[in-house]
């Protein structure tokens, strides 16, 4: 089991049973998608600002970023095997061609 997907199962764990005066992922399941859509919306802005502004941060925001968005799957009830279909659905494939095949 990789670092995703220990965090991914400790994130579930929580969103099950956390208790969201100790941790801060069943905090954010408690306040609701739309919060959690917001703050990892922040952290996507904040990634942006650390790649132009101050690349030594990158990783650290990375990081948040990768965070919020496990958290955002959960609460959707996806998961990072769901991500990994998907990108494994895609390889091979032109990014143009990919994206012009979708729905609109």
């Amino acid at each position: 089991m990789d670092m995703f997907d220990r965090l991914e199962a400790t994130i579930r764990a929580r969103r099950d049973a956390g208790d969201a005066a100790t941790s801060y992922a069943a905090s954010l399941f408690a306040k609701g998608r739309p919060k959690i859509a917001q703050k990892l919306g922040e952290e996507a802005v904040e990634t942006v600002i650390a790649a132009m502004a101050q690349p030594d941060k990158i990783v650290s925001e990375a990081a948040d970023l990768m965070f919020h968005l496990i958290v955002l799957l959960a609460d959707t009830g996806h998961t990072l095997d769901d991500v990994r279909a998907e990108l494994a659905r895609r390889e091979g494939v032109s990014g143009h061609d990919e994206k012009a095949a979708r729905p609109r």
